[in-house]
């Protein structure tokens, strides 16, 4: 629990930045060089063991190459496309949707969820859609589809780490999965560069780069690997509900965007949905039937 709320409270930071970045440094942009960031900050602890597990890798390409498209290609550009038009607060509460789907992931693979964290579900996900339905400030916007988008993905993402062959060693898998992941941003960084252009090097767009980088990319995505690993995403998405209440915080003393009745109430249902959800899951075991 404590590893999934360590990268629950960093990529917090990393929404704040996305939307401070948007109007200097092009999304697709700004997701290649978090990357490039990451990778130079996990390649003196992981490259050495990518290397020695590089048979297991290339046996398990296709199932490293589908992680790193959703958790490491999409997800942050999406994240980043959203930060537009879309305001941080907004992001977060949204992105809190993603247990809910995390939850639905593992009852197909045989976890009976139970009639109260089925509730709880409904209810933080009644949260989301009021956050963003037709009342929400003039109807559903490019950037509220573009984050629903990002929640579809970081909860397939984490519902496939679940998966992860046994002979792929936690650090390895995530440096190849970073390799990957800017490797398939390569084409639509170019095309970034000639339609848009580059950003200007500035201590205002490089350091939040290598915050995202070293912090919301290696250091937030090894303990949210490890903790799916030791917990299973649905106990971990419990604790990545707590993210609304992050972002809001360091938007509203970062940004000065201030939470109005509307987004108040919807945090209020998101966090109660989790408070019930997780309630139920604590009171008895799941039941985990084959998934064969």
């Amino acid at each position: 629990m404590v590893l999934a709320l360590v990268a629950t409270v960093v990529w917090s930071g990393s929404f704040v930045t996305s939307r401070a970045l948007h109007d200097s440094v092009p999304p697709v942009q700004a997701a290649f060089w978090r990357w490039i960031v990451a990778l130079l900050a996990l390649a003196p602890f992981a490259a050495r063991a990518a290397w020695r597990e590089r048979r297991a890798l290339r046996r398990h390409l296709p199932y490293t190459v589908l992680a790193a498209l959703l958790g490491v290609t999409v997800y942050n550009t999406l994240v980043n496309q959203a930060g537009l038009t879309t305001s941080a607060s907004t992001m977060g509460m949204v992105m809190a949707a993603s247990p809910v789907l995390m939850a639905l992931y593992e009852r197909l693979g045989g976890v009976r969820l139970g009639p109260r964290r089925t509730l709880g579900m409904l209810t933080a996900l009644a949260g989301v859609l009021l956050l963003v339905g037709p009342g929400a400030g003039g109807g559903l916007g490019a950037g509220d589809l573009w984050i629903c988008a990002a929640a579809v993905c970081f909860a397939s993402y984490s519902a496939l780490l679940r998966r992860r062959p046994a002979e792929l060693g936690g650090t390895a898998f995530l440096f190849a999965t970073f390799v990957l992941g800017a490797l398939m941003l390569l084409p639509a960084y170019a095309a970034s560069l000639a339609l848009q252009g580059g950003f200007t090097p500035t201590t205002g767009t490089v350091g939040p780069l290598v915050y995202v980088g070293v912090f919301s990319s290696a250091l937030a995505f090894f303990a949210w690997n490890k903790a799916i690993a030791l917990i299973g995403a649905a106990r971990a998405g419990a604790v990545y509900y707590l993210q609304p209440v992050c972002v809001a915080l360091l938007s509203w003393a970062l940004l000065a965007e201030e939470p109005g009745v509307r987004e108040a109430l919807c945090m209020g249902l998101i966090l109660g949905g989790v408070v019930l959800g997780t309630a139920a899951a604590r009171g008895g075991r799941e039941r985990v039937r084959p998934a064969r």
